[in-house]
């Protein structure tokens, strides 16, 4: 959801707004500039600054998601500008920049997700976290997937926004650690066209096409080529998106579209402690027969009018998405298909009065059909006469579900400086399961039976903000995040597992946060800190085995900032702090699986930090050096083992040659360190994905 907004709501940090005349720009202080950009105000600015040295050009502001510009809870945003100056091969090299972020790259365009948590795997991986495009999921509830980030069109994306800790009362399951919405960009109003390219020293190559017919539309297209710097490791990707505003009978309409396409051979993991040191070995690939395919589409329609003293908006939307790939991750090799078409709506009644209330009510529809189809084509065992893993069909079934919610929050400014927010939302989800595998057990797979299941939760959200002076802001948040069980969760079950164990999972988030600006804006920045529990925790353990009653604690500060030290220099950086622990007792097979309550959260390092240094030296050129950290970090539940973390340089530098040309250069892993994008442990090893080494992006934009 994208709300356009025609004032600098700048009440974060003064209280006050600021209109713009005639709907058109207005020259801002920079001090309220940079306040209002990074301490939560989400704002546009004109990089060119034509209101030179002192002040910076706005534009009427946008105001992306269910968030409001002084919403409590934590919210950060990659700006177009930081896209396009960034030029990421993988989403994840802009999201880990973010506090409390820390995507695991695996081989090509594969990751795990982790928001204010551990690296999240199976059916966690994939209902822990909402991915959406404009406020529209890409996914329906019961059919995430870990690799969430491959369908939207973030190349040539007009903002990311995420929000860190249970999502707001408006969404729903999946919403649970935090959301990330990809915005895409709205037609300029000026007819234009850009082309984007790049050829990366790996063997990389990559072109984004944008097309901007004013107020007829944008279209872009990227492609990306990669001959993969390991074994086996070819890729090629094609995005392309849409979007459509108009005025239809009186309602405001914007269309969207976007599609997906992915042919990826998949490199296996390292395996050997500290493999990933050995520049020979990192290269090479264990299965060169694994790979992943897919495709998506996603359409939706938003239509928005004035009805009686309010406003209604009606957002219909349908989207299918399929994926075959080898599970190169799991010791047997397996194949599987999966994929699911759905369709359904989004209905929002709001009002807003002078008294300083408003509220809003809403409706959320979701109808989908998914299947999944697993198969193993050859014999496994771990040891002679082995026979858990049968070679043939595993599972074969069709799910049915319906998401059906209501929601409602108010909004109410007490005083010029206390503001309050509560929200609630109640749903419910029906599965209708059928297979076409034979029920029962078949070595360590269980197939259940055709069944039907339902759940239902509520999710409440309170929050408060008080501005303490002009400057500085504090804010106070409870939410709960929930997810009904994923399909995969309930019917692809373990031999040890129980037919409808999984159930609704909880996670109550209890937040602080301090935002502003000093010295004169010349320093912005964002604190928080959260404590989060979380029940009925369902997750596959590293030896692929179930656990579907855990409980775990999350708590942990953040900070981010923004400080201009002088007219050309400035930095820009984070710093998250964690301790994610176990809250309840287990022991499986030889004890490496040993979780004790008060055992650190494995992949869940304690520290992440992220520092940029950027330097202008004159006018159209700007040089950015980038420190990444990942702290150490355990790898089993036990608490045996570890990754010792490390620190990776990153060098970007673009020279704006004229208006409509601009060269760009990055240099990725600086100092060539040998690191591991990802380490676990996992059936006896220790595991890893390797590290790109260094290399150089070449790049261009030329804007016609």
């Amino acid at each position: 959801m994208k709300i356009k907004l025609c004032l600098l709501a700048f009440g974060l940090i003064s209280g006050n707004t600021i209109w713009a005349q005639d709907n058109k720009p207005v020259c801002l202080d920079y001090p309220v500039y940079k306040a209002a950009e990074r301490a939560g105000d989400l704002l546009r600015p004109y990089r060119d600054d034509p209101c030179r040295n002192t002040q910076w050009r706005m534009q009427a502001i946008e105001v992306f998601g269910d968030r409001a510009p002084r919403d409590p809870g934590s919210v950060s945003l990659l700006t177009e500008d930081e896209i396009k100056r960034l030029a990421a091969d993988h989403p994840a090299e802009g999201l880990n920049q973010l506090p409390g972020i820390n995507i695991h790259m695996n081989s090509g365009q594969e990751h795990l997700i982790a928001i204010r948590s551990p690296v999240l795997t199976g059916g966690a991986g994939q209902g822990s976290f909402l991915i959406m495009e404009n406020g529209i999921p890409t996914r329906s509830p019961a059919f995430g997937n870990v690799n969430l980030l491959l369908e939207p069109h973030h190349e040539t994306a007009e903002a990311l926004e995420v929000v860190r800790g249970p999502g707001s009362a408006k969404y729903g399951s999946n919403a649970v650690h935090g959301l990330i919405n990809v915005i895409l960009a709205d037609p300029a109003g000026t007819p234009s066209a850009e082309l984007r390219a790049a050829y990366g020293s790996l063997g990389r190559y990559k072109a984004d096409l944008i097309f901007d017919q004013g107020y007829l539309g944008r279209a872009s297209v990227s492609l990306h080529k990669d001959t993969g710097w390991r074994d086996h490791t070819g890729l090629f990707q094609l995005k392309s998106s849409g979007v459509i505003e108009t005025v239809l009978s009186g309602w405001d309409l914007t269309a969207w579209g976007s599609v997906s396409h992915l042919e990826q051979e998949t490199a296996d993991f390292l395996q050997g402690d500290e493999a990933y040191k050995d520049r020979t070995l990192s290269r090479s690939n264990d299965d060169p027969l694994a790979y992943r395919d897919a495709w998506s589409a996603r359409g939706a329609v938003r239509f928005e009018r004035q009805l009686g003293a309010g406003s209604l908006q009606i957002t219909p939307f349908a989207r299918i998405q399929q994926m075959d790939f080898r599970q190169h991750f799991l010791p047997y090799k397996g194949f599987e298909k999966n994929g699911h078409t759905a369709f359904g709506g989004q209905f929002v009644y709001g009002l807003s009065k002078d008294t300083g209330l408003s509220w809003r009510l809403g409706s959320d529809v979701d109808l989908a059909r998914g299947y999944l189809r697993e198969t193993q084509p050859d014999p496994f065992g771990f040891f002679p006469g082995d026979s858990r893993f049968p070679v043939g069909l595993h599972y074969d079934y069709t799910v049915d579900t319906a998401a059906l919610a209501l929601w409602g929050d108010l909004d109410w400014q007490a005083t010029p400086a206390l503001r309050f927010l509560f929200g609630v939302r109640g749903e419910t989800h029906e599965y209708d399961y059928q297979t076409d595998a034979p029920a029962g057990l078949n070595g360590r797979f269980r197939v259940p039976s055709d069944r039907k299941d339902s759940f239902s939760f509520v999710t409440p959200k309170l929050g408060l903000v008080y501005d303490l002076n002009s400057q500085i802001s504090a804010y106070a948040n409870y939410a709960r995040g929930s997810r009904a069980p994923q399909a995969s969760d309930l019917y692809r079950l373990q031999s040890l597992q129980g037919v409808a164990e999984a159930d609704v999972e909880i996670l109550d988030s209890l937040e602080l946060g301090l935002r502003g600006y000093a010295l004169q804006g010349d320093l912005v920045y964002d604190l928080a800190a959260y404590h989060m529990e979380k029940q009925n925790f369902f997750f596959r353990d590293a030896n692929g085995l179930n656990v579907s009653d855990g409980a775990t604690r999350h708590q942990g500060v953040e900070i981010q900032l923004d400080w201009q030290l002088l007219d050309h220099f400035s930095l820009a950086g984070q710093l998250s702090w964690s301790d994610q622990t176990y809250i309840f007792d287990r022991v499986v097979g030889n004890g490496s699986e040993l979780i004790v309550s008060g055992n650190r959260i494995d992949t869940a390092p304690e520290w992440l930090a992220d520092l940029s240094a950027i330097w202008t030296p004159f006018k159209g050129l700007d040089i950015q050096l980038s420190a990444e950290y990942v702290g150490e970090y355990f790898t089993n539940p036990a608490n045996t083992e570890t990754y010792e973390g490390h620190i990776v340089l990153h060098l970007t530098s673009s020279w704006q040659a004229s208006d409509r040309l601009e060269f760009y250069a990055r240099v990725r892993n600086l100092s060539d360190t040998a690191y591991a994008d990802r380490a676990d442990f996992a059936f006896g090893n220790a595991r890893y994905f390797p590290g790109e080494p260094v290399n150089l992006t070449l790049g261009l934009r030329k804007r016609f």
